[in-house]
């Protein structure tokens, strides 16, 4: 077993953001965050749902989100956590806020009254769109071509962290503490004199690696790999530029994209030899998913 050497989990990671963000003992800590970046709500209380629901299609059987919950007032709430890029990811995020809302439909007389949905993307990478912008949180809504809101009950929430630049010294409000512990949970030994809130305290109470159980470090372990070799696999690709790949024919993507696609491949249970051949990575690439 390897010897981690960091104090704090990072938060960026499959089994850091859940066990920050996603166990009942720690919903206080979910609740803070989202109360930061969704100003037209407080939440007082959630609930966590199954993140597991059933497509509508053979191809999509299942969609499988990090953290699903249900606020006090039965506002729906997608907490996703991307590591890459991946082609269509707002497609992706459209085509997954439908199942919070599709699940409310009731059978007989139903006034087709919905309740709020929220999908939250806490992004590991900028959108090639917004690279020119120092601006990191994007809140989407349906509006009109007078830009006045057309539909209020559902929102798109995105936060681009490597836009996010500043020191400890300088953090002003209570989101900017936020944006600081996810780029930098890991690389702390003591909670810096600004994140003194009670809030903070439970937080890097939890995050603390010595404090794990045998079976707790062992998972982390493994999902700290994982996201290394796939910041690897990423970071490599974009020193090296564009790839090509094929798919019934020759397509330029980048290779983020990719991988996540071989991703979900994987947890679907393709085999490695389809995925080769559907996504054109290389066995090399296949084999540290």
């Amino acid at each position: 077993m390897n010897q981690i050497k960091e104090r704090y989990i990072n938060p960026l990671t499959d089994f850091g953001f859940k066990k920050l963000f996603g166990t009942e003992p720690n919903k206080v800590l979910l609740i803070d965050f989202l109360n930061q970046i969704l100003p037209d709500r407080k939440i007082k209380d959630l609930t966590y749902s199954s993140g597991e629901k059933q497509g509508l299609t053979e191809l999509d059987r299942k969609a499988i989100f990090d953290l699903y919950c249900i606020g006090d007032k039965g506002e729906k709430f997608i907490v996703e956590m991307q590591k890459a890029k991946q082609n269509f990811f707002k497609d992706r995020s459209l085509y997954y806020a439908s199942f919070p809302i599709q699940e409310q439909g009731k059978k007989n007389q139903w006034d087709y009254r919905l309740t709020p949905v929220y999908s939250v993307g806490i992004l590991d990478f900028i959108f090639d769109e917004h690279k020119k912008e120092e601006e990191f949180l994007h809140i989407v809504e349906l509006k009109n071509q007078r830009c006045e809101v057309f539909y209020d009950k559902l929102k798109f929430v995105y936060i681009e962290l490597p836009k996010f630049k500043k020191k400890a010294n300088e953090l002003e409000t209570h989101f900017d503490k936020w944006m600081y512990v996810f780029t930098h949970l890991s690389e702390l030994q003591d909670r810096p004199k600004e994140l003194q809130d009670r809030v903070f305290k439970k937080l890097f109470e939890t995050a603390e690696i010595a404090k794990f159980t045998p079976k707790e470090r062992e998972a982390y372990e493994e999902s700290l790999k994982y996201y290394r070799d796939i910041k690897n696999v990423v970071d490599t690709s974009r020193a090296e530029g564009r790839v090509e790949g094929r798919v019934e024919g020759r397509v330029e993507g980048r290779i983020e994209g990719k991988i996540e696609v071989a991703i979900q491949m994987k947890n679907e249970g393709f085999t490695d030899e389809q995925i080769k051949k559907i996504t054109g990575l290389a066995d090399e690439v296949i084999n540290t998913l």
